[in-house]
């Protein structure tokens, strides 16, 4: 839910994102006044949604206006005449004008955009071709992707610290970042934001840092190096069967040889 307070003086810009609530408000005092009138409208051409006539003691909600867009979307705070829009739609978007009219006639105009929903940032691996990490390096290159967004900011993030960003103002089928990773650090994360709000993927290093096909440290060095402990615990183990079984035949045969100096001639 988010709550905006009007200023007669400008046009107030609110931002939401779709299937948000977001609040306008007015806090008139005088709303108990017996000739108050209050008209919220809605639009280029001022269509009127909401009327609050303390004259003739009429409270009108005319959600059904603009093909019904407005529907069981508009809620009025009776004490203080602010305006509510449940469950925003883009649709929703546009300049919403109330006139407030008493003693004196005020006017309180609020520009709301309504955002589609953010998707969640994909990591994928980046082919091995494109990246520069020698056969050595534990390095891996992924891309972070997201799609269908417009007026958002796509960013690469260590811990709290950001690495690199992209941003597109219009609408993209698909925004892509690229980036080179350190295997051996989890703190890595991919961001897309809009100015108010933001959706985020933490690198899991498990999951998206591959084997590269022709090397043994890359990527997965932990992996790496416990298999060659295993093969040298093997191998080690191995060598020593062989010299155990070496000794004890050798020991046999110079027993057998000793106990036979020492039987008697017949």
């Amino acid at each position: 839910m988010y709550s905006v307070f009007g200023d007669t003086d400008k046009v107030k810009s609110v931002s939401v994102t779709e299937g948000d609530s977001v609040t306008l408000q007015i806090n008139v005092t005088e709303i108990q006044t017996d000739n108050l009138l209050i008209m919220w409208k809605f639009g280029t051409k001022k269509t009127l949604i909401v009327k609050i006539n303390k004259a003739t003691n009429e409270i009108s909600i005319k959600d059904a206006v603009l093909d019904g867009r407005f529907r069981d979307r508009l809620k009025l705070d009776h004490q203080t005449g602010s305006l509510t829009i449940t469950n925003t739609r883009t649709t929703h978007s546009g300049v919403y004008e109330v006139t407030i009219s008493g003693n004196t006639e005020t006017e309180i105009r609020f520009n709301v955009t309504v955002y589609a929903r953010l998707p969640i940032p994909v990591i994928i691996s980046d082919s091995p071709q494109n990246s520069s990490s020698s056969s050595s390096s534990s390095y891996c290159s992924l891309l972070c992707s997201v799609v269908n967004v417009s007026h958002v900011t796509l960013s690469w993030y260590k811990g709290n610290s950001l690495l690199s960003s992209i941003s597109v103002s219009d609408l993209s089928i698909s925004l892509s970042l690229p980036l080179e990773v350190d295997c051996l650090d989890d703190s890595y994360s991919c961001v897309v934001a809009y100015s108010f709000t933001n959706q985020t993927t933490h690198l899991n290093n498990t999951q998206f840092c591959q084997p590269c096909p022709d090397c043994v440290f890359c990527c997965h060095i932990p992996e790496a190096v416990t298999r060659l402990v295993i093969s040298a615990l093997v191998g080690m183990a191995a060598a020593f069967i062989v010299v155990y079984d070496v000794t004890s035949r050798k020991g046999e045969q110079e027993r057998w040889q000793h106990s036979s100096s020492l039987e008697p001639p017949r």
